[in-house]
């Protein structure tokens, strides 16, 4: 028996939770869920993700999706990974089975806002020796898809002028050295020029 959706987020909903999403870790977050795409509507939600160089996420169809940000169409490198909030996409789910519907590879309990973690700041995921992603300066604004799972207000909301600063809808990074990835993994910032 399926259960009975919840009604979307409103505005006035969204608008009362950012102060949950401003008390995101800055400097060291966590690694809170990994979400492999292995084909077109499918998700896995994973307790072990390997991330790749030239692959990104070890199955995930990136490659396959191409972009049309690419004059020829294929993938783009700097859109390897989508990260998003774990605090956001939990409470726009509000049932965990529907979290990994957002699309995003990574969920992450970390201040994602422009501020705080400016492009080509890395993120270092596992401790030392472990993996690196870059965040990289594409955005990553959502799709029809994410309307129809979380609703127009939250599209919106995550696309205006409290949501773009925030990186509410997430980010676009790249893997920069490969490695395991696990939810519960620590997350740690390193900002371009520290």
């Amino acid at each position: 028996m399926r259960r009975p959706l919840r009604a979307h987020r409103s505005t006035a909903e969204l608008t009362a939770f950012l102060p949950t999403i401003d008390e995101a870790p800055r400097d060291v977050g966590t690694l809170r869920a990994v979400v492999r795409r292995p084909a077109v509507g499918e998700r896995e939600v994973l307790e072990v993700g390997h991330l790749d160089v030239d692959e990104g996420l070890v199955g995930d169809t990136w490659v396959a999706r191409g972009s049309r940000r690419m004059p020829d169409g294929s993938a783009h490198p700097d859109m390897q990974l989508n990260l998003m909030s774990h605090r956001l996409v939990e409470f726009l789910a509000q049932d965990p089975e529907r979290e990994a519907l957002a699309g995003d590879q990574m969920f992450l309990d970390l201040d994602l806002s422009h501020d705080h973690l400016p492009a080509w700041s890395e993120l270092h995921i596992g401790g030392p020796g472990g993996a690196v992603v870059v965040v990289t300066d594409q955005p990553h604004n959502g799709c029809g898809k994410f309307i129809a799972r979380y609703g127009k207000d939250a599209m919106a909301f995550v696309n205006g002028p409290e949501g773009k600063p925030r990186r509410l809808r997430g980010l676009c990074a790249r893997v920069a050295r490969p490695g395991p990835v696990r939810p519960g993994d620590e997350v740690v910032v390193v900002r371009p020029g520290t």
